[in-house]
């Protein structure tokens, strides 16, 4: 699963490729704990083991990518 992070007054968003085992629900449950505490950070371990944290006072939004769609590549044209 991919998640990305837009964080407020940073250009840039983050993202994490999460390991295949995490689910979309505790993902949820996990940033809705970080946004409970008024100083929490959200802290967030990709596929390689990396830890990534974000104050949650700054996070602007999160999309999660679960991958359930396939995926094209290429050009698509029919001959």
């Amino acid at each position: 699963m991919d998640v990305r992070i837009g964080v407020s007054q940073h250009p840039r968003e983050i993202e994490v490729e999460m390991a295949d085992g995490a689910s979309a629900d505790e993902l949820v449950a996990t940033v809705e704990a970080a946004l409970e505490k008024a100083s929490g950070m959200l802290w967030l371990v990709d596929k390689r083991g990396r830890r990534v944290g974000v104050p949650a006072a700054k996070l602007a939004y999160i999309e999660l990518d679960t991958g359930a769609e396939t995926r094209r590549v290429g050009f698509g044209a029919s001959v």
